[in-house]
């Protein structure tokens, strides 16, 4: 048997039918796959995924060779809430509990965020196992809460996460990070450089079969026919900036050939619906199931992601709903002001600066005015691109040489 790996994350959980915090899950089958030991430690509080009801504190279960043991936390409905925080303690505090002696000993454990809580379960690990520890980033906190959550920097929980942060950050044996320019926060942080490493978000290989079909009045009764379709996919909240897209819709008003459509839920739908009610142009349809995602992109021109302007972004992203769009073999438009990747690295779309409605709409005017041919190469690129750069095998094996210490891939910045 090859060394054993733990993998620790309050929100990891086997892609079900939404699939959030299925990256780290995915990682954890390629290294099962491989012959490594492989241990998840998460917790059943996960909203956006299918979680097990614990009637127990901690649940095993064996999935794809994979020891998952599921912690039972502190439930709460609003993400913004002493509640959230209270759970994440909660966690840590079972986390510490955890029978310990029914796993095998790990050779080097990831602690993943959120929370930043574990990691310092992960020191008192590495402690116990003399093993290797490695913390990794998906989201950037506390700079995400205080760029985009409207916490002040002098918040005691910021100032709290602020010093578990630096601390994780000086001690772990290796920083990993979603997002390609990490490295530039951690040395901003620390105020000196210090080696990252960048594993990013990558393609479910379930994703890559035939997607399951629309029904048919979802088509008829949403997606216009004879029309340029420039579609936005996902959640429709505070953090996805879609006023930028609206905005540009109501400013083409009077263009008979391009619709735009939005598909998703969220706690803003409602407001945007009353808002722009008036616009003929603009459609809102429903979430779909994980499985017909690619179906609804196969039937739009033009794909769209936005963000607000945000210090956050000056580290690079890697969302899923890029590597959706891009699978689609569509064109990708984004309101984007950051660290670039992905698009402009397959050319398969464009970035204009986020919020800026005017250089949207003359993207959109430009990509509709394209040749069919000459547009569907340009998501061809994107589609090509990822299926090369972004599989979970590929990703597993640099993630080796990181937990080893062996030559891996460094991260920009």
């Amino acid at each position: 048997m090859k060394p054993c790996i733990w993998y620790v994350s309050k929100y990891v959980a086997p892609p079900a039918k939404v699939g959030a915090g299925g990256r780290g899950y995915l990682i954890m089958r390629e290294f099962a796959r491989m012959g490594y030991e492989s241990v998840i430690v998460t917790s059943d509080s996960n909203q956006l995924t299918e979680v097990p009801v614990l009637d127990e504190p901690y649940h095993f279960q064996e999935v794809d060779g994979i020891q998952l043991y599921w912690v039972r936390t502190m439930k709460y409905t609003v993400a913004k809430s002493l509640r959230r925080i209270l759970s994440w303690l909660d966690f840590e505090l079972r986390l510490w509990r955890l029978p310990k002696e029914k796993l095998p000993a790990p050779d080097a454990v990831i602690v993943s965020s959120l929370s930043l809580l574990t990691i310092l379960n992960g020191f008192l690990l590495r402690r116990r196992y003399k093993c290797r520890l490695v913390l990794e980033i998906r989201d950037i906190w506390p700079l995400t809460i205080t760029e985009e959550g409207g916490f002040s920097r002098w918040n005691p929980l910021v100032l709290g996460l602020g010093f578990i942060e630096k601390l994780g950050y000086r001690y772990a044996d290796a920083i990993v990070g979603t997002m390609p320019n990490l490295g530039e926060h951690v040395a901003g942080v620390l105020g000196r450089p210090k080696t990252t490493h960048c594993i990013p978000m990558a393609v479910d290989e379930t994703a890559l079969g035939p997607a399951e079909a629309l029904p048919v009045d979802y088509v008829e009764r949403y997606i216009p026919r004879s029309k340029f379709i420039v579609a936005h996919a996902g959640t429709i909240g505070i953090t996805n900036a879609l006023d930028t897209m609206l905005d540009c819709a109501e400013s083409m008003k009077d263009d008979p050939k391009v619709h735009f459509l939005v598909v998703g839920e969220g706690d803003l739908r409602a407001h945007y619906q009353r808002k722009y009610a008036h616009l003929s142009n603009l459609t809102f349809a429903p979430r779909v199931p994980k499985q017909m995602v690619q179906s609804v992109l196969s039937h739009c021109d033009l794909l769209y992601f936005s963000v607000h302007v945000s210090t956050v972004w000056k580290y690079g992203q890697s969302l899923n709903k890029v590597i959706d769009y891009m699978l689609a073999a569509k064109p990708v438009v984004a309101s984007y002001t950051g660290y670039p990747s992905m698009i402009n690295e397959a050319d398969c779309g464009t970035y204009v600066p986020a919020g800026d409605v005017a250089a949207l709409r003359c993207q959109v005017q430009r990509y509709a005015a394209m040749e069919t041919a000459q547009r569907e190469a340009v998501g061809r690129r994107g589609r090509e691109w990822i299926l090369a750069h972004r599989r979970y095998e590929t990703l597993a094996k640099n993630y080796l040489a990181i937990l080893f210490d062996q030559a891996a891939p460094k991260a920009a910045g």
